[in-house]
């Protein structure tokens, strides 16, 4: 895992948002154990196989997760937006999310790389 990454993380100032950074990473690694991951564009950036495979983004009142290459997923319904080649998912204080299966869904997208 990348230091780097992992102070952007700590940095977080709302804790729920640091603690569901945090596992939406470990999502990530379990998903594709090889990813590389870099801050790029003030974000967290995974990479497989030299292309973007998700990004963690914190805003003010949320946590925002995006799969690339989600074209050929098959995504529950209204839980994500965006463009079919990259879904996103907002997640907010509370919200229950199932890291299993956003886990499943970036493996999905990664072997399609």
């Amino acid at each position: 895992m990348n230091q780097e990454v992992t102070e952007f993380i700590e940095a977080v100032k709302e804790p729920w948002q640091r603690e569901l950074s945090f596992q939406l990473r470990e999502a990530v690694h379990k998903a594709v154990p090889d990813i590389q991951e870099r801050i790029q564009y003030k974000k967290p950036h995974f990479l497989s196989n030299g292309k973007y495979s998700a990004v963690i983004s914190n805003s003010k009142d949320a946590v925002s997760f995006t799969i690339f290459n989600a074209s050929e997923l098959t995504l529950p319904e209204g839980m994500f937006d965006g463009p079919p080649e990259r879904k996103t998912i907002k997640l907010r204080q509370g919200q229950t999310v199932d890291l299993d299966q956003l886990s499943s869904l970036v493996s999905q997208a990664a072997a399609l790389l």
